[in-house]
């Protein structure tokens, strides 16, 4: 999903979205919103349906 996506869909602002996406990224030490995905995954943390 993009930013305004996620953002309409959790009701909140775009610049919270983007801040709450920075603050994963920097805490998996990442470089992108697909590295964190994996990283995710890896983690089991997140799971594809």
């Amino acid at each position: 999903m993009t930013t305004k996506e996620i953002s309409k869909k959790l009701k909140i602002s775009e610049k919270t979205i983007r801040n709450h996406i920075s603050n994963t990224m920097q805490k998996l030490d990442v470089k992108s919103r697909s590295s964190a995905v994996i990283e995710l995954l890896k983690m089991n943390e997140l799971s594809i349906k």
